[in-house]
């Protein structure tokens, strides 16, 4: 018997056996006797990085309607799998859905297997839903997500410095009347987006009107349904419109065409995250590219980091972006030119 389980065992008061049946996740021991024994193993060295084979890629849903519908997050998981596979690490891959009846179990399994780190994908994740994170014995780092009232190592997109560069290009264009493709469902990335665009506007002396604000659905059919409700109901349109995401834009910018209104002509669409549809769409979209595949590789170096050093020290790493200029936004400014 390892020396290790005996003092555990001491510590606790469980026995030998129920702490190796713990440490080795095997059925009949409770969550709470668990996380005692596990709690004891790491605070007297037996749990240590040189047990820690693998990275564990966790992705959470609160509901689906992101992570499910966009090609985004493919190249935030290659990032994670190549890097990796350099450092000798496997990657194995699970989803926490919120509306599962087994959730709390499944939740509970992830945090107390101790022979892996966890990269937890927190794009859907709201500030609640990180309370069950804060005390977590597992090296753990937080991709596409933070937290303002836990401290968690987190990696995510400069989001609100990225939005207001993106309006500030509508501006520099010569547009004066800007509106806002919104996200229905709310998630942190599209509130620090929203916060970016607006402080462009004020820097500039401009608003964002109630009725320029649209509410999409944040899926392609979702937004192109949303956006032809919303057009039928509205005939003063602005010259531009800022969009929370490229799914949003791309759908939104079908109702418009469909509606008789030229992109960028008549309106002008600038989107967000730069996926390969943006390339590839009537007209090509102008849109914030978000270096996606380097985040995954950077969380996977925190993590490591953190497996190898510790995590005393937290931090919170925003990764900055750049606008890819295409066909979809109109340089009024050129119109004033030709009128002079």
């Amino acid at each position: 018997m390892k020396k290790g389980i005996r003092e555990i065992s001491e510590t606790t008061g469980y026995s030998l056996a129920t702490v190796s049946n713990a440490l080795n996740h095997r059925r009949g021991v409770n969550n709470q006797t668990s996380a005692r024994i596990f709690q004891a193993a790491q605070e007297l060295g037996y749990l240590g990085s040189r047990r820690i084979t693998k990275i564990r890629f966790v992705t959470y849903k609160k509901n689906g309607m992101i992570i499910e519908d966009t090609p985004f997050f493919p190249a935030l998981i290659d990032g994670v799998e190549k890097e990796a596979r350099l450092s000798g690490y496997e990657t194995v891959f699970c989803t926490l859905d919120q509306r599962s009846p087994d959730y709390k179990e499944q939740l509970s399994t992830i945090l107390n297997d101790h022979t892996a780190g966890m990269i937890l994908l927190g794009t859907e994740m709201m500030e609640e839903d990180y309370r069950v994170y804060q005390n977590v014995k597992i090296p753990l780092v937080v991709l596409d997500g933070w937290c303002d009232a836990v401290n968690l190592d987190s990696v995510f997109i400069s989001n609100a410095d990225s939005a207001f560069q993106a309006t500030k290009y509508l501006i520099d264009q010569g547009h004066r009347h800007i509106g806002y493709l919104k996200g229905k469902f709310r998630i942190k990335n599209f509130g620090q987006r929203s916060i970016g665009m607006q402080q462009a506007l004020r820097k500039h002396s401009l608003t964002l009107e109630h009725d320029d604000v649209v509410p999409l659905v944040a899926t392609m059919e979702g937004a192109y349904q949303d956006m032809k409700a919303w057009l039928y109901a509205h005939d003063k349109l602005p010259t531009a419109f800022f969009a929370d995401n490229d799914v949003i834009a791309l759908g939104a910018i079908r109702a418009l065409k469909e509606a008789g209104y030229r992109v960028p002509g008549d309106i002008s669409v600038i989107g967000f995250d730069d996926l390969l549809l943006a390339e590839a769409s009537s007209p090509r979209l102008t849109t914030v590219h978000v270096y996606n595949q380097e985040m995954g590789r950077l969380a996977v170096c925190k993590l490591i980091d953190v497996m190898k050093k510790g995590g005393r020290v937290k931090t919170k790493t925003q990764v900055c972006t750049e606008i890819v200029k295409r066909e979809s936004v109109r340089n009024l400014n050129e119109l004033s030119v030709e009128g002079s």
